[in-house]
């Protein structure tokens, strides 16, 4: 029977692949995987035992198979793009086939996404990170971490920091960063940012070279080599690791950093001036700043206790 119904599908698939006859190559890939998926999950459903038949679209399937992937983690983007398909195989059905009379995704909406707080990491989630660095005991990643986690530097920032705007020596440092939008300002660093940057410098032999990072290729590391970089040092965690930090980004390392600065009692305008959220007058920028540090409920559980009404 297994082998009915797959054959079943194949053939539906073969059929509508040449109505897309045109298409580039990774479209078509994209489009016939998507609604494979679909139709052995619809020829799954009760009653639908025999493979898959037309009169089994319907909105009720559109919806349910949805909602299914939401429940299993997909994006919205994910499901708009599913829903794209089907709408698709639908129209060839209904002018092609004429075996459909209506289109079942006509009317069906998806939810809004929702608008989640920036990332704060948790004490398991830090550990690990800051193991994996350790463990890694590479000075050049040592140094990218460390300006992400102490300094809450964007990707950005350090991909575009120069030598003549780092002042780091053995007791002090400070940086001039902000390449995004041409907003720079000068930040200092605490030990834990300034160390591991002053200890890479000593052992690049290049002291002439215009940017800090450099990569094996060019004389600048760029964003997507930084991010490359956070991946692959992801990759060296044990398997226990990896599901605390498989869909940690390099830039919720900056969101956490500011978490943690508004937990040590930073106002929100030191947060907004140091991270470089600021105006076109200079002025720092509060609003995108408070959508950093936006607090959530587990946050908001543990207080609920020290609420008192009438003494």
């Amino acid at each position: 029977m297994l082998h009915a119904l797959a054959t079943s599908i194949d053939n539906w698939l073969t059929a509508y692949a040449a109505a897309l006859d045109g298409k580039a190559a990774g479209t078509v890939d994209a489009y016939l995987r998507a609604l494979r998926q679909f139709l052995t999950w619809l020829a799954q459903r009760p009653s639908n035992a025999n493979g898959f038949a037309p009169e089994q679209f319907t909105r009720t399937a559109v919806e349910s198979y949805l909602a299914h992937l939401a429940q299993h983690g997909h994006s919205r983007s994910h499901r708009v793009r599913v829903t794209a398909v089907l709408s698709s195989f639908a129209s060839w059905l209904i002018e092609e086939q004429q075996v459909l009379l209506r289109n079942p995704t006509r009317g069906v909406t998806l939810p809004p996404q929702s608008v989640q707080a920036p990332r704060m990491l948790s004490s398991d989630q830090r550990y690990t990170l800051c193991s994996l660095v350790e463990r890694a005991d590479n000075p050049r990643g040592s140094a990218i971490f460390a300006l992400g986690y102490w300094a809450g530097c964007r990707v950005s920032d350090i991909a575009w920091l120069r030598l003549a705007d780092t002042h780091v020596n053995a007791r002090t440092g400070w940086l001039r960063v902000g390449h995004k939008g041409g907003k720079q300002r000068a930040i200092d660093l605490i030990n834990e940012a300034r160390q591991p940057l002053h200890t890479y410098l000593e052992r690049t032999a290049d002291p002439a070279r215009p940017f800090v990072f450099v990569s094996q290729r060019a004389d600048r590391l760029t964003e997507a080599g930084i991010h490359h970089w956070f991946r692959m040092l992801k990759a060296q965690a044990t398997h226990t690791e990896w599901l605390l930090i498989q869909d940690v980004a390099f830039h919720d390392l900056r969101h956490d950093f500011a978490h943690r600065a508004r937990a040590a009692g930073w106002l929100l305008e030191e947060v907004a001036y140091y991270l470089g959220h600021s105006t076109r007058s200079g002025a720092p920028a509060i609003q995108p700043t408070a959508r950093y540090t936006q607090v959530s409920r587990d946050q908001i559980r543990p207080k609920l206790a020290a609420l008192r009404g009438v003494q």
